[in-house]
């Protein structure tokens, strides 16, 4: 069997972690930026042909499979619609996009095509994670009664100042969007339907670098009638301190922690018993700061199973959807849309 042919869109931060899965479980073919350095760092490293615009990219290869976004995040609708008109299936960075209409027109683009539409949301995979949710899936929590998100992480002047779309409203959107998207993911992924939101953010240290939020605190009421609280921020002294997500039930409690939701902090069920976790994979190293947890080569593996085999995807573009829609909400109750 053939192998899948990639193409990246966007050769910054994050690309370098996706080449090397994209090597792993098929074959780059081009990659393109509209800064000619980056696109040529890559191009070069790697021997692949380098574009400057989608459209060159489109003339330029015709055996393109997928396309891989990374770009802005206000840049992921547009180009994921052209792509998918093109008739290649597309692998979108997270967010899917910065606003619940943009990410219904991608889902429709892609049906009509015919092609498939891909998110990531790589967090999953965290082996605490997973164990959690086997056991929400299987009703050992009992009646839910709370949870609490805690998301303390560091973005520096320098972070801002090192690429002109980070703390735009139009292109970065708030860190909800762009730092803690996939902690949004697994608050539906876990618990479902947000219905009612009350919030409350700010910029308190980047005022001069950038237009969003840094921190902010947020209660949500869900659909089965449950009530939790995110409380967020990148203003964490020096460095990443915290991701944690804790669970209160009838019948458990317990808490994800570490700085990535990689931790079992602590954990007490009725009728239930969290066995010995593999070790996770270490986070996203970035230079200067890091990210989410490493899951992309899992992310790839469920990719390439669901072209060659027709394996259902690991999550759906309605749930990345779902979690743009949380965060619109959060965003509309803070008066910033």
């Amino acid at each position: 069997m053939n192998r899948i042919r990639f193409a990246i869109v966007g050769c910054g931060a994050i690309t370098a972690r996706h080449v090397v899965h994209i090597q792993a479980y098929g074959q780059l073919v081009a990659v393109c930026d509209v800064v000619a350095d980056k696109a040529l760092l890559f191009a070069n490293k790697y021997r692949v042909p380098c574009y400057f615009t989608i459209n060159d990219l489109l003339a330029g290869e015709t055996v393109i499979d997928v396309v891989v976004i990374c770009t802005p995040n206000g840049l992921h609708a547009g180009q994921c619609v052209q792509l998918l008109q093109k008739g290649m299936h597309v692998l979108v960075e997270k967010p899917m996009a910065l606003t619940v209409s943009d990410c219904e027109r991608m889902i429709r683009t892609a049906e009509l095509s015919g092609k498939q539409l891909f998110t990531v949301m790589q967090n999953r995979f965290n082996p605490p994670v997973q164990a959690v949710k086997k056991i929400l899936d299987a009703g050992g929590f009992g009646q839910l009664y709370g949870m609490q998100l805690t998301c303390f992480w560091n973005r520096d002047q320098h972070y801002y100042q090192s690429a002109d779309w980070r703390g735009s409203q139009s292109q970065d959107g708030g860190v909800l969007f762009t730092q803690f998207s996939h902690f949004i993911d697994l608050v539906y992924w876990f618990f479902g339907e947000v219905q009612n939101v009350l919030a409350m953010t700010e910029n308190l240290a980047h005022r001069d670098v950038s237009e969003i939020d840094d921190c902010g605190a947020v209660i949500l009421q869900f659909r089965n009638g449950m009530i939790g609280t995110i409380h967020y921020s990148v203003n964490s002294f020096q460095q990443n301190r915290e991701g944690s997500l804790t669970i209160s039930g009838e019948k458990g409690m317990v808490k994800i922690g570490g700085t990535y939701l990689n931790t079992i902090e602590y954990t007490s069920f009725q009728d239930q018993v969290l066995e010995q976790l593999p070790a996770g994979s270490g986070a996203n190293e970035y230079g200067t700061y890091q990210g989410s947890m490493s899951n992309h080569d899992k992310v790839y593996e469920s990719l390439v199973n669901t072209l060659e085999n027709g394996t259902p995807y690991y999550t759906s573009s309605r749930d990345g959807l779902k979690t743009v829609e949380i965060i619109e909400k959060i965003y509309r109750a803070a008066n910033l849309r």
